[in-house]
């Protein structure tokens, strides 16, 4: 039976800790409730042969990342919900995070909260560790009274968002992988095995195949003039960085991408499963819909559509509905767009905007599998085509010259 390590807080506050044997996690967490202590962590115990990993952690540049983030908020949310204090809540954070980064991030936040400040205040003292949608969401629950709720639903958004993040970056896995062992390959037949061939060719004196002569010209111009395509290569990733530093070329550069047949419209429906569920979030927690729209702009990967959102916030000023300045835009898709407009209607935006995004998260999931079930066999096709003409011609061209006169 697995050993699991677990810490927990008694019903008199002190911290506990140690191993458990039981079948799962869930069986852990449920052993620590029948026993009265409310759990913050439960794992299974690492082999030892992870102290070389311990020790490369150590050697990493000290700064928090999103997933850390995310652990931090789910066990704060978990000790305030077992009726701890804000302050005692924080001093369990640091007494079992055994993480340094995480451990001086909580202390900082302690020390702000001891001095008077809030913790909405607190966080946004922490440049460039928690989003503006995160400290407004506090800010939120804070005023009604309810931390650990806004935390549950912080848990709950950073969750939902990761898990459509993760299934689009695991659905890319396979074509990559596919596309670089197959570049790889195209390379080494090139830059190699042709050349290989190019002196017994010419020794044979016999003109050979044009398909043969194609494949060698492509070889001699790869070995020598290989700088000239690398150069070109960052080059051209030079000047689009270089773009994305400006507005206007960031406008130029996502306008591209919202016209291209395919990436356009996924686009369109990942940007739109992010807004509706910041703001329904937001809104759910007692955020103006004014202070919503401009925060929920943030959480945007393409510019043009975040403009979009500015003009709309603007229209808002003057008493024009959200939902009909972003049909009037014709940037976001239709159906979710209705669906706002009913839920303005009714009265029960909030609640439509987290239905939305449930929708548009499966669109996007179901869109990116159907356009890598096209892509991946097409891949697998092409490249064995041309891999395969390649072999084809010098074998071609081998017998060619090795022929018999009759």
């Amino acid at each position: 039976m697995p050993i699991f390590f677990y810490k927990a807080v008694s019903a008199d506050g002190s911290v506990l800790q140690g191993e458990l044997e039981a079948t799962d996690q869930a069986a852990v967490i449920a052993q620590l409730h029948a026993s009265g202590h409310t759990p913050i962590i439960a794992k299974p115990v690492a082999p030892r042969s992870v102290d070389l990993l311990s020790w490369l952690k150590r050697l990493r540049k000290p700064r928090i990342r999103q997933a850390e983030i995310h652990a931090f908020t789910q066990e704060l949310s978990c000790l305030l919900r077992a009726g701890l204090p804000l302050d005692t809540g924080l001093q369990v954070m640091i007494d079992v995070t055994e993480d340094d980064v995480v451990r001086g991030l909580t202390t900082r936040l302690q020390d702000s909260v001891q001095s008077g400040a809030s913790f909405s205040a607190a966080l946004e003292e922490q440049t460039g560790v928690f989003s503006r949608f995160y400290v407004n969401m506090v800010r939120a629950a804070e005023k009604a009274g309810t931390l650990d709720v806004g935390l549950d639903r912080v848990v709950d958004y950073q969750k939902r968002s990761r898990m459509l993040r993760d299934r689009v970056l695991a659905a890319l896995i396979y074509p990559s992988i596919l596309v670089a062992v197959s570049a790889i390959s195209l390379l080494i037949i090139l830059a190699y095995v042709v050349p290989q061939f190019t002196q017994l060719f010419a020794e044979a004196g016999r003109a050979l195949p044009t398909s043969t002569q194609i494949v060698i010209s492509a070889s001699e111009i790869l070995r020598d003039y290989w700088w000239v395509a690398g150069g070109g290569i960052a080059g051209v990733c030079y000047l689009i960085s270089l773009q994305q530093k400006t507005k206007s070329g960031r406008l130029k550069l996502d306008a591209l991408l919202l016209r291209m047949p395919v990436v356009g419209p996924l686009i369109q429906k990942m940007d739109m499963a992010r807004f509706s569920r910041s703001l329904g979030t937001l809104l759910t927690s007692g955020t103006t819909l004014l202070s919503g729209l401009s925060i929920s702009r943030g959480v945007l990967s393409n510019s043009v559509l975040s403009e979009s959102l500015e003009d709309a916030a603007q229209g808002l000023k003057s008493g024009r509905s959200l939902a009909d300045q972003m049909i009037a835009a014709g940037l976001f898709p239709s159906l979710g767009l209705k669906l706002l407009k009913v839920g303005e209607e009714t009265g029960k935006l909030d609640q439509m905007l987290m239905e939305v995004a449930e929708v548009y998260d499966q669109e996007v999931s179901t869109a990116v599998q159907r356009i890598l079930a096209m892509i991946e066999p097409l891949l697998i096709v092409g490249l064995g085509l041309l891999i395969g003409g390649i072999i084809m011609s010098i074998l071609v061209a081998i017998i060619s010259i090795n022929e018999l006169p009759v």
